[in-house]
């Protein structure tokens, strides 16, 4: 299969059909009812009434992930403090490697991203006994008036380059930070936050570029 590959200061974006969010909506009901397990956030009171929609984030990004790339969807929805599925969302093999891939979703209010934007992951899932992860993979959706529901996939981090401080910034628990808005927030953990444009980009095939809304995108 043909592929091209983009810069780090791109990124693609696709439209999110009803199909989609209808079959991670269902994942997520499915697995609440069924799946019991403790989410990541719980220890955080004012995250668990959202548990819905912040499992529902994540469902959707695996969804769109696995419909690009030709990959089984996902059957459970986790976001699971004791990591049952071991942060491998995917694992996808080429000729001479394997990668794990973990999806890492988010929501925002606009699909115009900025380079100084940042994907968080806590350390104390980076440094999980037994995790599987050799990447995190980034999707970013929003909501359009016109076009609905849009996926911004921004691509690859390499877990292992972010262990060895080659790419990302640790902060500790406690930190205060300083939003571009002039608001600030408090790190409730250890943190790893990675800046958009260090995030490696997503591969470009045929079947992508088919994609219904296609576009590529360049960093603010």
């Amino acid at each position: 299969m043909e592929q091209t590959v983009l810069t780090n200061a791109s990124y693609i974006q696709i439209s999110v059909s009803d199909e989609q969010k209808i079959f991670a909506r269902q994942l997520v009901e499915h697995s609440l009812r069924h799946h019991h397990v403790s989410n990541i956030w719980d220890r955080h009171e004012n995250k668990l009434s959202q548990t819905r929609m912040m499992r529902f984030t994540g469902s959707l990004g695996e969804v769109v992930f696995a419909d690009c790339y030709h990959l089984p969807r996902p059957t459970r929805s986790f976001g699971a403090v004791d990591g049952q599925d071991w942060g491998q969302d995917f694992l996808i093999r080429s000729d001479d490697q394997a990668f794990s891939v973990d999806i890492k979703s988010m929501k925002r209010k606009t699909g115009m991203l900025a380079s100084d934007y940042v994907l968080n992951i806590p350390s104390s899932q980076l440094h999980k006994p037994n995790s599987k992860t050799s990447h995190y993979f980034c999707i970013s959706f929003h909501q359009s008036e016109t076009e609905g529901t849009i996926a911004s996939l921004l691509g690859f981090i390499d877990k292992h380059s972010l262990e060895k401080g080659e790419t990302g910034q640790l902060y500790k628990s406690g930190t205060k930070r300083l939003r571009s808005d002039s608001t600030s927030f408090v790190f409730n953990e250890n943190t790893y936050e990675v800046l958009f444009r260090d995030i490696d980009p997503p591969v470009l095939t045929d079947h992508v570029k088919k994609l219904k809304g296609f576009r590529i995108c360049a960093l603010r």
